[in-house]
């Protein structure tokens, strides 16, 4: 006779082989030295936190900082841009919006009687010019202002056949007007209306950021908002209001710095580790720019641009606001190199709870070898690409790389080229260096199913059944 064996009992009653609870990991491992599975959550879901001594020791160091950037953006407020009476020179100039009405092609000879006969000679870039302006074809442009008090009113603007930028008919420019000049000689064309083009690029920017980044790409163009306002509206007038560029400088960036890096990353201690690595290399940064801009006798007075605010705003120290552009200059890049070192230790920490303090800065500071290499390349390939024209000129000139070096228009940027990597460089190790100091400190106990920091015995799973919440870093 066969006898039927019973039932298995149903999932709720039967017997468990293994600890009353595998945690929120759902673990499929029969013990709990078996850790696959489901059960290693710890390393997907977010950072572990720090204990709350070392919360305490971050906020005592970053609240007193963050103080000090409040009081200074009180005191150096500047309240807004000092006015001054226009010079009608370069920049200082009134502008308005005007449109091109109307375009003729004309014999050049017609339009400029005046000119100078050619001789014939073409050997000279004078003569290739007498030449063209003598046989070429010009363009007589009816420009008509659409702004100002003088909307409505027309002149016309001479187009020679080899200057760099034509006109044609419907195109939206640029005029400047100079109220004491002679009624037909007040206005002129200077630029072409570019607006749309770059709104649209703006525009197709954001999207990207919106669409790749999400929330974090939200965040990161207020964060971006937030930095050019902070740059119009304190650090530009600030320094036209005669207050000291590396002060102003030294507050700006790390406002901006504060806002951009915790709106970004969170309110995180692996944020607050990023951001005082970044405050530690731009001291660095401001101690290497305030001896070598000296010493090298930087007057920051290189171009026209310079030499028209050092003429409208003599007490502006020009040196100064040199170091202050190179501290700017140089925020964005560390922001990224001790956000990505931070982020790599934590993740390090991790993958392997067991890893000491050495340990983790070996194979941190592994990753930022990588990363300085890239990094320095980028900004040394910046500074050249912006300065282009200017080394072409020296390339013409046949100059040596000594004298082109010595020069201050180039010196002036080798040395904020190396004093901006020299901060990138030291950014690595010393936001590694903390980054492993905080994370091996830490007192808490780890999530469930993580070995306890620094030991070698499994931590103890949580009795609580489910998907446990665990507390943000």
């Amino acid at each position: 006779m066969t006898t039927t064996p019973p039932p298995p009992p149903p999932p709720s009653q039967a017997p468990r082989s293994g600890p009353p609870s595998e945690g929120p990991g759902h673990g499929h491992g029969p013990g709990p030295g078996h850790a696959h599975g489901h059960g290693h959550t710890h390393s997907h879901g977010p950072a572990a936190p720090v204990s709350q001594h070392l919360r305490k020791v971050i906020a005592a160091v970053l609240i007193p900082f963050a103080t000090a950037v409040v009081v200074g953006l009180f005191v150096l407020w500047p309240g807004g841009t000092p006015s001054h009476e226009r010079t009608g020179v370069g920049f200082d100039r009134q502008t308005q919006s005007a449109t091109v009405a109307k375009v003729q092609e004309l014999p050049c000879k017609d339009l400029n009687p005046s000119q100078p006969q050619p001789n014939g000679d073409t050997s000279t870039p004078e003569g290739q010019t007498a030449q063209s302006r003598a046989e070429g074809i010009c363009k007589k442009a009816l420009i008509e202002v659409t702004s100002g008090d003088d909307k409505g009113r027309t002149f016309t603007e001479i187009i020679q056949p080899d200057s760099p930028r034509q006109l044609h008919k419907g195109q939206e420019v640029v005029v400047a007007y100079e109220p004491k000049a002679p009624e037909g000689l007040q206005y002129s064309v200077t630029d072409v209306n570019r607006k749309f083009p770059m709104a649209l690029l703006a525009g197709i920017f954001a999207l990207a950021v919106v669409v790749v980044g999400r929330l974090r790409g939200v965040m990161a163009l207020v964060a971006l908002t937030i930095s050019f306002l902070v740059l119009t509206f304190f650090i530009l007038p600030a320094i036209l209001q005669g207050s000291n560029p590396l002060v102003v400088a030294v507050v700006g960036a790390s406002a901006i710095m504060l806002v951009a890096l915790y709106l970004c990353h969170g309110l995180t201690a692996r944020t607050s580790v990023a951001v005082l690595g970044t405050l530690i290399s731009l001291l660095l940064i401001g101690l290497l720019g305030s001896l070598f801009i000296g010493w090298a006798a930087l007057t920051g007075n290189t171009d026209d641009n310079t030499g028209l605010i050092h003429g409208l705003y003599p007490s502006i120290d020009m040196s100064g606001l040199l170091l202050a552009g190179v501290i700017i200059g140089s925020l964005g890049v560390l922001d990224d190199v001790t956000v990505t070192q931070t982020s790599a230790v934590w993740e390090l920490h991790q993958a392997n709870p067991t890893m000491g303090r050495r340990g983790l800065y070996r194979a941190g500071i592994r990753i930022g070898r990588d990363h300085i290499a890239s990094v320095v390349n980028t900004l040394v390939l910046a500074y050249a690409g912006a300065a282009l024209p200017l080394l072409l000129l020296f390339s013409i000139a046949q100059s040596s790389v000594g004298t082109v070096a010595n020069s201050e228009l180039v010196a002036e940027e080798i040395v904020r080229t190396l004093i901006g990597s020299i901060g990138l460089v030291a950014s690595v190790p010393v936001t590694t260096a903390l980054a492993a100091l905080v994370v091996s400190a830490d007192r808490t106990t780890p999530g469930p199913g993580v070995p306890a920091a620094n030991t070698g015995t499994p931590a103890p799973r949580s009795s609580r059944g489910g998907k446990g919440r665990r507390r943000k870093a």
